[in-house]
């Protein structure tokens, strides 16, 4: 669409996702069996025909870019493109020091590009948005810069911007990550938070981070610096991101952030509802990936053991033999062999799992090996010698690791 410019913040460190986040950064963390993070900001802008984005990368960033490479690249179609723009430190040898700043320091594609409307979102989180929809609401009510948001627990609420806002959607009031959060008018224990996708007017947004550059006291962050600057002199409006409606789609609107080991388990184990919200498979909206060339997932019985895989998802190229396996996802390339059962687990792909082992409640990274027999996920105590565990009780493998050899 003319006149508008989208960059994606991609440089997130994900420090509360380790040991996923130990060798690549956040938004390329592998989710649902075949996607990585970033594919969902992705799709709501491709499915909307928002087609000129910038990707902002940053930390441990090849990953990412070799997804992006393989699966994300527009060419020969004029004014359309997807660009993956690492941290060039344009501005003196300095990462970026917050999301404001990461725009400021990636000015000039802005002002080459002289849109009358720039979309910033995040890219780690779990969504489906027809960004159209926000961009309509943007233009009605004249913003200069409009922020997506959503109705959550307010024990929740701290860890995000709680907005306040009037009768006609503007915004009155806005917190950073409140120790107390306050909760919507009439809705005890509810809060309006944001969701960190935001629409600009591009001559206000430039003006903005002009002024933040200068300021030496700012933290250069849109929720710290910006939006409570901007809101008392400026037309700040919400976006109420339950108005949101995607052709084909059954349920709601579904949203989940994906920051630590527990949300990011408890996310895919959604995909594994009956009746899933966040569905894999509406036409209507398309969830793009890159999809290595490989064969059909293969299921062998081997003599009296049956493969049995109940409430399951299996990527292509893996290979079952004579496994159970009860509300799990596995990645490309997975091999488990005769006599094992998983349960209530993600393997990430590239993972050979031995003869006879019981794995319950747990994440395995890529390039995981474990060996016959091996037991994991019942005695948590024992799991925490040797592995990350979380807070619920989810068993973390890291990347690469050889169990039992």
């Amino acid at each position: 669409m003319a006149g508008v410019l989208s960059m994606i913040l991609a440089g997130g460190e994900g420090s509360r996702l380790r040991p996923l986040t130990v060798s690549r950064s956040k938004p390329a963390v592998p989710f649902g069996g075949t996607y990585r993070l970033i594919d969902f900001a992705l799709n709501n802008f491709v499915n909307a025909d928002l087609m000129r984005i910038y990707v902002l990368t940053q930390f441990k960033s090849q990953s990412l870019y070799m997804h992006l490479k393989k699966g994300w690249n527009i060419s020969g179609i004029t004014d359309r493109f997807i660009d993956v723009i690492p941290a060039q430190m344009r501005d003196g040898k300095r990462w970026y020091e917050g999301t404001a700043d990461a725009i400021y320091q990636n000015i000039r594609f802005i002002e080459f590009a002289n849109p009358d409307y720039v979309c910033i979102f995040g890219s780690d989180h779990i969504y489906k948005m027809d960004v159209r929809q926000m961009l309509d609401f943007h233009k009605q009510t004249e913003a200069h810069l409009t922020v997506s948001a959503l109705r959550m627990p307010l024990n929740e609420a701290c860890q995000f911007g709680v907005i306040e806002v009037d009768k006609t959607g503007k915004m009155i009031g806005f917190e950073e990550k409140p120790v107390n959060p306050k909760c919507i008018p009439g809705e005890p224990g509810w809060a309006l938070v944001s969701m960190g996708n935001y629409i600009f007017d591009a001559n206000v947004l430039c003006d903005e981070l002009k002024e933040d550059a200068l300021n030496t006291e700012s933290s250069h962050d849109f929720g710290k610096d910006i939006i409570p600057d901007l809101f008392p002199k400026g037309n700040v409006y919400v976006y109420d991101f339950s108005t949101n409606k995607i052709k084909g789609e059954a349920h709601d609107t579904y949203w989940r952030d994906v920051g630590t080991i527990d949300s990011y388990w408890a996310a895919n184990m959604d995909l594994l509802d009956r009746e899933p919200q966040f569905s894999l498979y509406n036409r209507s909206w398309s969830l793009h990936t890159y999809y290595p060339p490989l064969p059909p997932a293969t299921f062998v019985d081997v003599d009296d053991k049956k493969v049995k895989i109940t409430d399951s998802l299996v990527s292509g190229g893996s290979y079952i033999q004579g496994a159970t396996i009860f509300k799990s996802i596995l990645g490309f390339r997975t091999n488990i062999a005769a006599g094992s059962h998983i349960s209530e687990s993600v393997i990430l792909g590239d993972a050979k799992i031995g003869a006879g082992c019981t794995i319950k409640r747990a994440i395995i990274d890529k390039h995981v090996e474990i060996a016959p027999g091996t037991i994991i996920g019942e005695d948590l105590e024992l799991d925490r010698k040797h592995f990350h565990v979380s807070d619920n009780g989810i068993v973390v493998i890291a990347k690469g690791t050889k169990v039992g050899f």
